[in-house]
């Protein structure tokens, strides 16, 4: 389904128009709705899709940092930060396409929330070239996602709690004052609407039960052939399991009772322990998967029929059914929910991770001051030690 209120591109049985030759056009996300899929097979296909007229100008599948520059918006939790040098590569490859049509991905576009940072990211992209596009899910379906992510990500908050904070507490900006930002959909795309118009916005509903719908419809959007883009496996995208999640989060909570840096964090964790584990570990049916309250799943619905009815009074055109977006997924039926339990072996995945990534950076050199034994010093100490030597490490690095 398909509906524009401009509309000079309507489906021609069941084709979308593809945009105009030389169009720039800018993904914006937000998260969880479809971009790493999206950004993995453009990268592949980058090979191929200059015979097509459409060029992926970007040396990796997600210019993240360049995005988040862009945004001004800081890095994940102890990463290196994003700098107007990524930006200005990004555009530079941007402006080397010449007359091609050209398509820049990211969701961190999403994280830009005042008009002045829009207005200029549109005009240094290219202006009146610039088309943009928004991918749409469910709420109910973005929850569970978007909270291990943030977990992922440092957050201490259990589910249930955070859901209180998100959907119950006033004005719903703590811990995660990004959560809105990106997910007030209506709102987003309004935004977006101010600095290009209505006219040059396409946002695209998501159906989950069609798998490469998603794909198919950038391919029309930017002529390309049918099949040409094509899903990449990307273990390291998956999701975590309720288990994973949590093991994760009190992990997180000893990590910051303890002091220790971001930097390592970032190494040791989420690139170390995490990374790994996604990598060498694949939920099995057993794993109980992260699961939303039903009053959570009924409050995101109407959040999402309000949020469905204001872009539909925005005028941009409308890919997709956007009942999708008030929709309140079938719960699974169980006889209680059975307790999150961690598998040995990706505890065992997790831990090396974090060990290969720590012998990474060997400490060669021991502190003089240590002079007392491991069994005379406090758990506490140890790890803040620890820490605080792999930092100066990786900084020497």
């Amino acid at each position: 389904m398909e509906t524009d209120c401009t509309s000079d591109d309507l489906p021609v049985n069941g084709v979308t128009a593809p945009l105009p030759a030389g169009t720039r056009l800018l993904h914006i996300g937000p998260h969880k709705t479809g971009t790493t899929a999206i950004q993995g097979a453009l990268f592949a296909a980058r090979d191929l899709l200059p015979e097509h007229g459409v060029v992926f100008p970007a040396h990796s599948r997600h210019p993240m940092e360049a995005a988040l520059a862009a945004c001004a918006r800081p890095a994940m939790i102890g990463d290196t930060a994003p700098t107007e040098k990524h930006w200005r590569r990004l555009l530079e490859q941007v402006e080397a396409t010449g007359g091609k049509t050209s398509v820049i991905s990211s969701e961190f576009f999403a994280d830009a929330e005042d008009d002045d940072t829009i207005a200029r990211i549109v005009e240094q992209l290219g202006g009146e070239r610039v088309h943009v596009l928004v991918t749409l899910r469910p709420l109910a379906k973005i929850m569970p996602s978007q909270w291990q992510q943030y977990v992922q990500n440092g957050l201490r908050m259990g589910y249930d709690n955070w859901l209180t904070h998100m959907l119950r507490k006033a004005p719903y900006e703590q811990p995660n004052p990004s959560f809105w930002r990106r997910h007030r959909h209506d709102r987003l795309v309004e935004r977006w609407a101010r600095a290009v118009g209505a006219e040059r916005i396409t946002v695209v509903v998501v159906d989950d039960r069609d798998r490469e719908g998603l794909m198919r419809t950038f391919e029309q959007l930017l002529g390309l052939p049918e099949n040409l883009l094509q899903p990449v496996p990307d273990a390291a995208n998956r999701s975590l399991t309720l288990a994973e999640t949590e093991m994760l989060r009190n992990l997180n909570k000893e990590f910051r009772g303890n002091g220790l840096p971001d930097e390592l964090y970032s190494k040791l964790v989420r690139n170390g322990a995490v990374m790994h584990m996604k990598n060498a570990c694949s939920p099995s049916p057993e794993d109980v998967k992260i699961l939303t309250p039903e009053w959570a799943m009924e409050a995101a619905a109407e959040i999402g029929a309000e949020m469905a009815g204001r872009i539909g009074e925005l005028g941009v055109r409308i890919i997709g059914d956007p009942g999708l977006l008030s929709a309140v997924p079938k719960a699974p039926a169980l006889d209680g929910i059975p307790a999150p339990r961690i598998s040995p072996e990706a505890a065992a995945r997790a831990l090396y991770g974090a060990l290969a990534a720590a012998a990474e950076s060997p400490v060669r050199h021991a502190s003089p001051a240590k002079a007392r034994t491991v069994h005379q010093t406090s758990s506490k100490e140890l790890m803040r030690v620890l820490g605080h030597r792999c930092l100066k490490k990786l900084r020497r690095r």
